[in-house]
């Protein structure tokens, strides 16, 4: 059985660990983005490349988004006791959609083979948060996190 003091500690480092694990997918994201493009452009061509790049740019700029509204909500919700306009939310959800919907889109009438990328650069955030499951886990069992 461990110390309280022990426990403690050990639940202070964890929450400090996993308070950071948005700004690592951030960062992943961004170092997975910069592999990818080149990568995609050495073995499938500039198109692919292309599509892959703007792919990634828009899974970014949304994962952004995304996080910010979720905080945004969060924050309100919890400091008045009320819950944030829907009506507000919704659009700019509808706005994620709408970019990605467009540049799908203009990609399309360009060349039907960036779609291809496109839609393999809208993956980045998974592959992102793949890295962070991967490195969460073997944090967790080399440190006893």
């Amino acid at each position: 059985m461990m110390p309280i003091s022990a426990t403690l500690n050990s639940e202070l480092t964890s929450d400090s660990f996993y308070s950071h694990a948005l700004s690592r997918i951030s960062r992943s994201m961004l170092v997975l983005a910069c592999m990818f493009v080149p990568l995609s452009l050495m073995s499938h061509g500039w198109r692919i490349a292309l599509g892959v790049a703007l792919g990634s740019a828009i899974a970014y700029i949304n994962f952004h988004w995304l996080k910010r509204i979720v905080h945004r909500f969060a924050e309100r919700a919890t400091e008045t006791g009320s819950s944030p306009s829907g009506r507000r939310i919704v659009l700019l959800a509808l706005l994620r959609y709408v970019l990605m919907a467009s540049a799908a889109y203009a990609i399309l009438n360009v060349s039907p083979a960036s779609l291809y990328g496109l839609f393999a650069g809208l993956f980045l955030p998974v592959a992102a948060i793949a890295c962070e499951a991967a490195y969460e886990a073997y944090v967790a069992l080399a440190r006893g996190i």
